[in-house]
């Protein structure tokens, strides 16, 4: 099961009263279960207070470092102005996400009544687009770089042969035949040579 973060938020005082932040946690727990992420209770963030004009909110800092280290595959908000009020807000966030492998899922997804809800749902279309031809193009350069390094190509081992001396021996007649040493001297020095396997030079 992927796992994601919840994170909701409230900014006025009338807002806390009527414990609105509690009933968004809810319907996105909800939301979480119909589309089957595991959502570990600490991962539930509430900024509780904060306006949405900024984006120095404790809670969604925590998710913004989640996505970082990769450890959640979607953030689940409200809707986008839980999210931030500002729509180049939303858009800075969606994509610092997405580049994380991170998917935003809104409760109340944009549906394009609006000029700027449009231009949101057109930006994670085109998010999501470019997202998948990174991943194409990422795993199109990881085979020609595997091909280059000669990676699931069988290719030829060089033979490299070293001598080095082993012993001095004193040889007898049959040893010196065995060797090819006839004529040597009983003291001779013998050489093995030895065959060892080098991938060829890139």
């Amino acid at each position: 099961m992927k796992t994601a973060a919840i994170y909701a938020r409230v900014s006025s005082d009338k807002q806390r009263e009527e414990n609105t932040i509690a009933s968004q946690t809810a319907a996105l727990m909800t939301f979480a279960g119909e589309r089957q992420f595991e959502v570990p209770q600490e991962w539930v963030f509430e900024d509780d207070g904060y306006s949405g004009a900024s984006l120095i909110r404790p809670g969604l800092e925590r998710v913004r470092d989640l996505a970082a280290e990769g450890l959640i595959h979607a953030v689940l908000i409200y809707a986008p102005d839980r999210l931030s009020r500002r729509y180049a807000h939303q858009i800075l966030l969606i994509e610092e996400l997405a580049r994380a492998g991170v998917e935003t899922l809104f409760v109340r997804a944009p549906r394009g009544s609006s000029p700027e809800d449009e231009l949101l749902v057109q930006f994670q279309g085109m998010i999501a687009e470019y997202e998948r031809a990174q991943i194409l193009e990422r795993s199109r350069r990881g085979k020609r770089h595997r091909a280059r390094q000669g990676e699931g190509a069988a290719l030829p081992s060089a033979i490299v042969l070293s001598a080095r001396p082993i012993t001095r021996l004193r040889a007898t007649r049959s040893t010196k035949n065995k060797l090819g040493l006839c004529g040597a001297s009983s003291n001779s020095t013998a050489f093995r040579i030895s065959a060892s396997v080098r991938s060829p030079a890139s």
